[in-house]
């Protein structure tokens, strides 16, 4: 009964204003006083970040702060896949026939995720990791390969949390949040970036809207108070390291895998 209930309000929770209120309130100078409680509350390490707490001026400016310089090393490689955010990674593994297995108890279709994409034909036996940013995590969103854009698309949708409760408890939420979805081509084959919004503020916004290429690790995206992001690897074009594992955490930079010549 208890769960129906917060499903219940879980729904109802998910509307659109709801989102613009409390972004409204986040991108607010009345919410920069906020911002040690916030610190204090998820136990953020402020050092990393680029400027000193006082300098941001409002609570979204400090949860889509940029870091240090130095502070996230990129794996160096001919043909690495590294992780493109700071994350716990919820699932990770192959994608069999076009469904993402086990994923917090429940399956996923690449067809949904991907918006039915003719792009999803490349997914549908591929890699795939599912990658939950915490609001202790760093938001900003990296290249994870070396290449061009080929497409991008938004697509408009809820604002259901993606902690565990809304992955545990809520249907299909990866498929039914907004998700903004990066493809890039690079040398030994295609991957999807999808960024996938979350409650309270659904808003993910590229870093330069203009570019169309990225080295390895270049500034991708960010999340305004979400989220999760899904990495899906072409099919036959990927070998993922040995000593990963689901629930394991991950940062940005960090070598997720070998990207190989694409077998037919």
């Amino acid at each position: 009964m208890i769960r129906k209930l917060l499903r219940l309000m879980t729904e109802l929770s998910s509307r659109k204003w709801l989102s613009s209120m409390m972004g409204r309130f986040s991108h607010s100078r009345l919410s920069r006083g906020v911002i040690p409680t916030f610190i204090k509350s998820y136990q953020i390490p402020a050092h990393e970040a680029e400027k000193e707490i006082y300098e941001y001026r409002t609570l979204n400016d400090f949860f889509s702060r940029r870091l240090k310089p130095g502070m996230r090393p990129v794996h160096e490689g001919e043909h690495v896949l590294t992780s493109p955010v700071d994350a716990k990674i919820t699932a990770m593994g192959e994608i069999t026939s076009g469904t993402i297995l086990n994923v917090k108890g429940q399956d996923y279709s690449v067809a949904e995720l991907l918006n039915f994409s003719p792009h999803l034909e490349l997914y549908k036996h591929g890699y795939v990791f599912v990658l939950y940013l915490s609001p202790t995590d760093y938001h900003r969103i990296h290249s994870p390969i070396t290449g061009v854009k080929v497409e991008s698309e938004h697509i408009k949708g809820r604002c259901y949390p993606v902690n565990e409760f809304g992955m545990t408890q809520m249907k299909s939420v990866l498929c039914r949040n907004e998700r903004l979805i990066t493809y890039i081509k690079g040398a030994l084959g295609e991957v999807a970036v999808v960024k996938v919004g979350a409650m309270n503020v659904s808003s993910i916004r590229y870093d330069d809207e203009t570019a169309n290429s990225w080295r390895n690790g270049d500034p991708l995206a960010y999340f305004e108070f979400g989220s999760t992001v899904v990495l899906l690897i072409q099919d036959g074009a990927f070998t993922p390291r040995t000593d990963l594992q689901t629930g394991d955490h991950v940062r940005m930079g960090q070598l997720l895998g070998q990207l190989q010549p694409h077998k037919s």
